[in-house]
C-alpha cells in the first residue's frame, strides 16, 4: 500500500514557539543577554538532521559529542575522525535502531561507550526543580549539554517518544529551547519547561520505564586504553553478579591461607562464558591497496602508550601471582579460556573485527558481509624499538572486499605463555590481573586472616600504581560498578517485561575489536 509523502508539519503553537518566529527571536535575544544560551553556540555549530526517522537518539548524541569536541579515536571517512550516526552502534545494531529506535537506557550506554561523561535521570528519580537547575547549569556553560527524552503528544505534536538536545533557557518565561533533530518535521522551538517535564514524565511503552534526561560532558580523563568490560553474551548479568556479590561471599566462607588460595577461590569458580566478559581494546584501520600502513605520529604515539601500559601491568606483583597460579593450574586455564588445541587467538581478533567493520567498506549494519579470507599476523615497529602485533583480515560482501589491519598491544613473553601445549590467549595474565585490580576494595574484607588480608590489599591497591595504569583500573572499576547497578535494577523488576536491557556491542566499526561494556 502506497504511503502519502509529507513535507514538514505545522508546529502546534501554542504550546511551542517557533525559534525563527518574531517571538522566538525575541526570546533568544533576551536569553542571550541573561547568559543562558552559552551552550547553544557549540550545539548549533554541529546541529544536524537525523538521517533516519528512528535515529533521533543517535543524531542527538552525535551532535552533542561533536559539540563537546570528543575525539572518537577512529576514522569516519578518508582521514577524518568524526562522530556520525552510522558509527554509533555500541549498544544496539543499527538495523534494529532504524526499525524501532533506541531506548533511554541504551542511549546512556552509548554515550558512555563513545567516551563521554554521562549523568542520567529518569523522571521518577528527579523533580521539575532539579531538571530546571540542570538545564540552567548547562545553558550557562558550553562544556555540558542536556538531551531530553520526551513524548511529543504533550506538545500536541504528531508522533510518540523522541530525543533532542536542549539548546538554551529563558529564565523570565521559564522556557527551554528544543533543537529538534527531526528538522524535516518540526523546526527548533521554545516550550514551557514545566510542560517539557510533563512530556518526560511519561512511560516508554517498550521498556515500561519513565523517560528522562541526561547530562553529557567530557570525561576528565581518557577512557580505557587496553581493556573493557562486555555484555555481548547473554550471561553478562550472572558474570557481573559473580564478581560484585558472589566473590566476597566466597572469600568470606572459605578458609584461605595464602594468595594462591585466594586466586583459586576466584578463578576456579568463574562462570561459563567468562571469556566474553573482559576484552582487549584494539585499533583498526582500513588497509588501502599497496599501502604499507604508514601511521601518523599521533597513531604511533597512542600505540606506544598502550605498549607502555601493558609493560606496567606485567611489572606489578599481582601479575606475577596470577601468572604463577595459572601456569601451575593448567586445568583452570583451560576452563577459563576454552579453545581448540591449535586455535590461534590473534587471527580470531581479526575475524571478530570483520564482523563489525562494515563501516570501513561502506556496508555498516549489513548482514551480508563476513570475514572469509585467511588472516595473518606480523609485527609492526611503531617507534623503532617496541613492536606492535598487527593482525590482518578482510571484510567481504557481494560487491567487493576491504582489507582491515588490527593493531594489538602484546608482549613476546605472553605470546608463547603456554609453550607447545594448548593455546593460551595473548595477554591472559594481564587481562585477569586488570580485572582483579578492578574489583571493589570491599571485595577482600571477608578474608579472615589479617596478615593475608593486608597482603591482598597491598597487591590490589591502586595508590602506588603508575598514573597510566591507575586510570585504566579506575575506568574498569567504574564499569563494573555501573554493571552492578544494572543487575540490581534487573533484580528489582523481575515482574516486569522488557526492562533495562543494556547490551553494549563493540565499537568494532573502527576502534574496538571486541565488545565494550554494557552500562547503566
Amino acid at each position: 500500500m502506497a504511503t502519502a509523502s509529507l513535507y514538514r508539519r505545522t508546529l502546534p503553537s501554542p504550546p511551542a514557539i517557533d525559534f525563527a518566529s518574531s517571538e522566538g527571536k525575541q526570546l533568544f535575544l533576551e536569553a542571550v543577554q541573561s547568559g543562558t544560551m552559552e551552550g547553544f553556540f557549540k550545539l548549533i555549530s554541529y546541529f544536524q538532521t537525523q538521517s533516519e526517522p528512528a535515529y533521533c537518539g543517535l543524531a542527538s548524541l552525535a551532535m552533542v559529542l561533536n559539540a563537546l569536541a570528543i575525539d572518537p579515536g577512529r576514522k569516519w571517512k578518508g582521514p577524518w575522525r568524526w562522530f556520525d550516526e552510522s558509527m554509533l552502534d555500541c549498544c544496539e545494531p543499527l538495523e534494529k535502531v532504524k526499525a524501532t529506535g533506541i531506548s533511554f537506557g541504551k542511549l546512556v550506554c552509548l554515550a558512555h561507550c563513545s567516551g563521554a561523561k554521562v549523568e542520567a535521570f529518569r523522571a521518577s528519580q528527579s523533580t521539575v526543580d532539579d531538571f530546571r537547575k540542570y538545564v540552567i547549569s548547562c545553558s550557562t556553560l558550553d562544556g555540558c549539554h542536556v538531551i531530553s527524552s520526551y513524548h511529543r503528544g504533550t506538545f500536541k505534536q504528531t508522533g510518540a517518544g523522541h530525543f533532542s538536545p536542549i539548546g538554551g533557557y529563558h529564565a523570565g518565561k521559564d522556557m527551554a529551547l528544543i533543537l529538534d533533530v527531526a528538522r524535516f518535521k518540526y523546526p527548533p522551538h521554545w516550550v514551557p519547561l514545566t510542560l517539557l517535564w510533563e512530556a518526560m514524565n511519561t512511560i516508554d511503552g517498550d521498556s515500561g520505564l519513565p523517560r528522562g534526561f541526561m547530562l553529557i560532558s567530557r570525561l576528565d580523563r581518557a577512557p580505557a586504553l587496553l581493556f573493557t568490560l562486555s555484555c555481548k553474551h547473554e550471561s553478562w548479568m550472572s558474570i557481573a553478579k559473580y564478581f560484585v556479590a558472589d566473590v566476597p561471599c566466597l572469600l568470606k566462607s572459605e578458609d584461605v591461607k595464602d594468595i594462591k588460595n585466594v586466586l583459586s577461590v576466584i578463578l576456579s569458580s568463574l562462570p561459563t562464558h567468562f571469556r566474553e566478559f573482559i576484552n582487549w581494546v584494539v585499533e583498526v584501520w582500513r588497509r588501502e591497496e599497496d599501502d604499507d600502513q604508514n601511521l601518523s605520529q599521533e597513531e604511533k604515539g597512542r600505540l606506544a602508550i598502550k605498549e607502555e601500559e601493558l609493560k606496567q601491568m606485567q611489572e606489578i606483583s599481582l601479575h606475577k601471582h596470577v601468572q604463577d597460579f595459572l601456569s601451575s593450574e593448567k586445568s583452570c586455564l583451560k576452563t577459563i579460556f576454552t579453545r581448540t588445541e591449535n586455535e590461534d587467538y590473534l587471527p580470531e581478533i581479526a575475524a571478530d573485527v570483520c564482523q563489525g567493520a562494515g563501516l570501513l567498506s561502506g556496508i555498516s549494519g549489513s548482514s551480508q558481509f563476513s570475514c572469509c579470507q585467511e588472516t595473518n599476523v606480523k609485527y609492526f615497529n611503531v617507534n623503532g624499538v617496541k613492536p606492535v602485533t598487527m593482525v590482518s583480515g578482510t571484510v567481504v560482501n557481494g560487491s567487493g572486499q576491504q582489507g582491515v589491519d588490527v593493531f594489538v598491544p602484546s608482549s613476546q613473553s605472553e605470546l608463547s605463555c603456554c609453550g607447545s601445549g594448548p593455546t593460551c590467549d595473548v595477554g591472559v595474565y594481564s587481562l585477569l590481573t586488570a580485572l582483579l585490580l578492578a574489583l571493589p576494595p570491599e571485595t577482600w574484607s571477608g578474608i579472615k586472616e589479617e596478615k593475608l588480608l593486608q597482603e591482598v590489599r597491598s597487591l590490589v591497591s591502586t595508590e602506588n600504581l603508575p598514573t597510566l595504569l591507575q586510570e585504566e583500573v579506575l575506568h574498569l572499576r567504574g564499569q563494573l560498578q555501573l554493571l552492578k547497578r544494572c543487575v540490581e535494577n534487573k533484580a528489582a523488576s523481575l515482574g516486569e517485561t522488557r526492562l533495562i536491557e543494556v547490551r553494549c556491542q563493540a565499537l568494532l566499526s573502527i576502534f574496538y575489536s571486541s565488545y565494550v561494556a554494557n552500562i547503566w
